[in-house]
């Protein structure tokens, strides 16, 4: 298979133009068109307003599913392939190579997950394991929406699933993701916890909490229909472990609603950093460079995951982060002269959060420099699609807000100051009301915070190409390590023959130092 060539070649890689939309709107379920607009899902939401608000009992709970899980196996149901202990995965531990499919934030069940089910299938669809990073299910967990968000959309993927939990994953207890992916008695419910807080601040959470819907074994058993083959089973030690994959190690760590991690994991966390002289990939549910900036991922006890990271002792090569839906690639030169890969990955099947409003990566000099940051969609893509979706909605479709690629190309170049990724429209031939109508669509937001659930994103979902979803594949053997991050369109061609976005591979040097080359084709400032 020949790839396309990425985006950044020619607006018709980037799915301008479509010529016929692809063959994944077969495998919809039926009226499955996902809203954020209904006031139902904002409302089912509500516990992450709660935690923030009335203090969060996320961490509590974390530590009451273990206990749990400790209690299944103390009571002879035993996790094959695992060492509970130290919440290793080792069934793959032997591998020499091992190759791993990782999607981000993939759980809306509607056209925005199922448009990547075919490239999935076509390009990474012989990987060894996958990895869901982040927000599972829309738009608050339960054990039955897994039906449609996880069992069906992957029925045909061959091998085993493992995931680490979001935060809307959260909002039902985690009873869905631990009924999933830990196998935890669907009808168990959530562990009851006294939580954080005054008095008076428990007994309106708990008197407003959403809690979980009731489910029976015989629902999860109509379910795992879908997913029956023995290849595809697969049992995890908890919402955050480490999995042995041949030559690397993945660790999965799990931040809950408000983006922290509890005193318990961030010890099992250096633990299991130290542990081992694989180098370590980390998956965590919120990214640590996403934006343009360099986010905080705090420990409870003190202490802030990146350090544990960036410490040498614990080879970390990349990290990779959800919740923000698109994708994004940091590559950040440390002090001590390593190179770590810092990407998000949350194109897997959520509504797209704008790249327009990224700004340009020089600001992170030295340790990373906008001709070696990547994104998709490319920043002027975002606001032509973004100009697409506000024209119909607020100018009634009449083209006063519309801004073509071309033109956008130029516009965000202009806008951030850096040399335009592939070829746009001459400066002097975009027209005023085009630069106009982008003076107006950009200030529009189209990233936010929850509980809005970055409405203005939201709003202006599209299902239609270019739909800009994405995934990455992993392959990895003792001297070399490889990321590709996948695009879906949406678009027919584009199911045929897949667009690789981006490429980039790390080769084992001297003194067991990895050196990271970007591969991707096209120019080199993206």
């Amino acid at each position: 298979m020949s790839p396309h060539a990425p985006s950044r070649r020619s607006p018709g890689n980037a799915g301008w133009g479509c010529g016929r939309i692809g063959e994944f709107t077969r495998l919809i379920p039926r009226a499955a068109r996902f809203g954020w607009l209904s006031p139902g899902p904002l409302f089912a939401s509500r516990n992450d307003w709660l935690a923030r608000r009335l203090g969060d009992p996320t961490d509590e709970m974390r530590q009451a599913w273990l206990r749990r899980l400790d209690e299944y196996e103390r009571a002879d149901r035993p996790f094959p392939g695992i060492d509970l202990r130290t919440r290793v995965v080792d069934r793959f531990a032997g591998r020499e190579r091992i190759s791993i499919a990782v999607l981000g934030d993939p759980g809306e069940g509607d056209a925005s997950q199922y448009a990547v089910v075919p490239v999935l299938e076509k390009v990474a669809g012989d990987t060894d394991l996958a990895v869901l990073c982040s927000d599972l299910v829309y738009p608050a967990g339960g054990v039955r929406a897994y039906a449609d968000r996880f069992y069906r959309p992957y029925a045909d993927y061959p091998g085993p699933i493992y995931a680490l939990p979001g935060n809307h994953d959260w909002y039902d207890g985690l009873t869905g993701f631990m009924t999933a992916f830990c196998d935890a008695p669907p009808d168990a419910g959530a562990p009851g916890v006294r939580g954080p807080g005054t008095g008076l601040a428990r007994a309106l959470r708990r008197l407003l909490w959403r809690r979980p819907p009731k489910a029976t074994a015989e629902d999860v058993a109509d379910m795992r229909w879908y997913r029956d083959a023995p290849s595809q089973q697969a049992v995890q030690p908890g919402p955050y472990c480490a999995i042995d994959a041949g030559p690397v190690r993945l660790v999965l760590i799990d931040t809950g609603i408000s983006g922290e991690i509890d005193q318990e994991q961030g010890e099992w966390l250096r633990a299991v950093s130290a542990s081992s002289d694989r180098p370590k990939i980390l998956l965590t549910g919120k990214p640590i460079y996403s934006y343009g900036e360099l986010r905080s991922s705090p420990i409870a006890d003190g202490g802030d995951v990146n350090e544990i990271v960036t410490d040498p002792a614990h080879h970390y090569v990349a990290v990779i982060g959800g919740d923000d839906h698109n994708y994004q690639r940091y590559p950040v030169h440390l002090r001590d002269g390593r190179m770590l890969q810092y990407l998000v990955s949350g194109g897997g099947g959520a509504y797209l959060s704008a790249t327009h409003h990224i700004p340009n990566v020089d600001r992170l000099a030295p340790a990373c420099r906008e001709e070696d940051f990547r994104c998709y969609p490319l920043r002027g893509d975002s606001l032509a699609h973004f100009s697409r979706r506000y024209d119909k909605l607020l100018a009634f479709g009449r083209g006063r807000l519309r801004v073509s690629p071309e033109d956008a190309t130029t516009l965000m170049a202009e806008r951030i100051g850096i040399t335009p990724p592939r070829s746009g429209t001459p400066p002097e031939q975009i027209s005023e009301r085009a630069r106009r109508a982008a003076r107006r669509v950009f200030p529009l937001p189209a990233h936010g915070s929850p509980p809005a659930h970055n409405l203005m994103s939201v709003l202006f979902d599209s299902d239609t190409p270019p739909m800009f979803k994405s995934f990455l594949r992993l392959d990895a053997t003792a001297e070399e390590i490889v990321i590709d991050c996948w695009a879906a369109t949406g678009c027919l061609e584009h199911e045929r023959d897949p667009v690789l976005e981006d490429r980039v591979r790390a080769r084992l040097g001297p003194h067991g130092c990895w050196s990271w080359t970007s591969e991707t084709p096209g120019r080199a400032v993206p």
